[in-house]
């Protein structure tokens, strides 16, 4: 389990570490590490070419520091600075051999253009996790040289706001990211997810607080994958029942369906919007026709459209998924309207998600006043158009509000619609109304797809039908849509997705029963995960 703090949880757990330590000790753990990483992608450090990007704070410092000890092992460091530098980093640097170009005055391009195409690695200590807002202009004009292939960012990638991901402008663009204590928000949200490349995490000894922002990893979604027992049955291990699919979108049923039985649930129903059969006299439909013949384990029924009855006496379930392939409308109000008067936690995606926002604006005690949860799972453009309806949110403002501060955006939505809010995209997020929340770290820009969401959508009402409670069912189910992303042969598409997620399933379980390393040994970082209880 990856733990993601804030800029101010780190800097009290640094505080009483800086009264007690000897001066300037906590920065050398933090530089040892930072070493340890250069060294091993250097591979021999003797005879390799280092550029450091010194800026004037203890992230600098950091820097000039690591700068100093590559040098003193052979290498030949040239750290630029353009503006004044930490003094005791500095002076460790000359004295080891390196040279300091700046800051009166800076090389000019050629020079610069000189020095980075001769360096093996880069190492961008220009600013450190209090930098807000926009680079200066000479720290811009440095970040821009810098060979994204070869540079390293110390603690946080310049340029990008340690708390928020926050991108204002120029910012450097690392091919890895060594990060000191904890990780940052800023590290896995986007835009700033962007810049960091694979994020390595340097133990220096801090004492936090419990976060409230986690990204999962394999053994943590192993653990909470539903495994049936010997004793169950296809009843006890979960029914889900799916109401997805219409005459105008087939296939969205089918991909759900197909994400759905991927998801530890025992039993599928379909219920799917169909037209009058004259032959039989009752409801039948292509999306149902196209489901059976995909998936013979489903039990579809046909219903009109609108009809709540017909929809509710399919049969007992644990949790319902609405919206893939339903026309936004009357009909699936009324759907809906009914499924919030039951007892089963809801997944509503997609169709369902306009006629959702007319319901809370109608009643805004419709979601929170539930016995079971409500995950909603919108894109941008679905999440603008619910926030408006649902909370009465300027769209322009919203969609600036993201840009500024996703997590914080997000978590104010879910606050006010009472509602697990998932919403999509390159780094997926999954919060709680009490504000809890799971970043995403897997997954593919092939994801980007017709259909995908469907998949997904099946696949977290599966979990929740499973048990899972309903912000790790959605957090659980963007881990394995992005696993199964990763393995999908290119161009993607979304029919690919349901065969790979029983792939990457297998494998994690596998790999949960395999031995792994005694606490604290290698391949063991940060907390131990402790299973969350269902």
């Amino acid at each position: 389990m990856r733990n993601v703090h804030t800029v101010t949880q780190v800097r009290d757990a640094e505080a009483p570490l800086l009264a007690s330590l000897p001066p300037g000790a906590l920065m050398q753990r933090a530089v040892y590490g930072l070493v340890a990483y250069a060294a091993r992608r250097l591979g021999r450090v003797g005879g390799a070419r280092v550029v450091v990007l010194a800026g004037g704070g203890d992230n600098g410092g950091d820097a000039l520091w690591a700068g100093a000890r590559l040098a003193a092992r052979g290498a030949r460091v040239d750290a630029i600075a353009p503006g004044r530098t930490h003094p005791e980093g500095t002076a460790a640097l000359l004295a080891a051999g390196g040279e300091l170009h700046g800051p009166d005055p800076l090389p000019d391009d050629d020079a610069l253009r000189a020095l980075f195409d001769r360096a093996d690695l880069v190492l961008d200590g220009l600013l450190g996790i209090g930098g807000q807002g926009g680079l200066r202009t000479a720290h811009a004009r440095l970040a821009s040289f810098a060979p994204m292939e070869r540079t390293v960012a110390v603690d946080v990638p310049s340029g990008v706001d340690a708390d928020t991901g926050a991108v204002a402008g120029p910012a450097v663009r690392a091919s890895a990211t060594v990060t000191f204590g904890t990780h940052k928000r800023g590290l896995w949200l986007m835009p700033g997810a962007a810049h960091t490349g694979p994020v390595e995490l340097v133990d220096i000894g801090l004492e936090l607080p419990e976060p409230d922002l986690r990204a999962l990893e394999d053994p943590d979604v192993a653990a909470l994958l539903p495994v049936p027992e010997l004793s169950s049955s296809k009843y006890r291990r979960g029914v889900l029942g799916l109401v997805a699919g219409s005459d105008a979108y087939p296939g969205a049923a089918v991909l759900a369906a197909g994400g759905a039985l991927r998801g530890g649930a025992g039993y599928l129903r379909l219920i799917t919007e169909g037209h009058h059969d004259e032959a039989t006299g009752r409801p039948r439909g292509r999306a149902g026709d196209l489901v059976a013949q995909a998936h013979p384990e489903a039990v579809v029924t046909a219903i009109a459209a609108g009809d709540t009855a017909a929809m509710l006496a399919a049969g007992r379930v644990q949790a319902w998924a609405i919206g893939p392939g339903l026309p936004p409308g009357p009909a699936v109000r009324e759907l809906l309207g009914a499924l919030l008067g039951t007892d089963q936690p809801i997944v509503v995606d997609a169709g369902g998600l306009d006629p959702l926002a007319e319901i809370v604006a109608a009643d805004p005690r419709a979601l929170p006043e539930r016995a079971a949860p409500v995950l909603v799972t919108p894109h941008e453009g679905e999440f603008a158009r619910l926030v408006r309806v649902a909370l009465g949110w300027d769209p322009q403002r919203a969609a600036a509000e993201l840009a500024a501060d996703r997590l914080a955006t997000v978590r104010r939505a879910a606050a006010g619609l009472g509602a697990v809010v998932l919403l999509k995209g390159a780094r997926t997020l999954v919060v709680e109304p009490a504000g809890a929340a799971w970043v995403n770290t897997t997954g593919s820009a092939w994801l980007g797809s017709a259909g995908t969401g469907d998949v997904l959508t099946g696949l977290v009402g599966s979990l929740l039908a499973a048990g899972l409670p309903a912000a790790l069912a959605g957090a659980v189910g963007a881990y394995l849509h992005g696993r199964a992303g990763e393995r999908a042969a290119v161009p993607l598409a979304a029919s690919d997705l349901p065969g790979l997620l029983s792939g990457v399933v297998t494998d994690l379980l596998a790999g949960a029963r395999a031995p792994r390393p005694a606490e604290g040994g290698p391949g063991r970082r940060g907390t131990p995960h402790r299973p969350h209880a269902r």
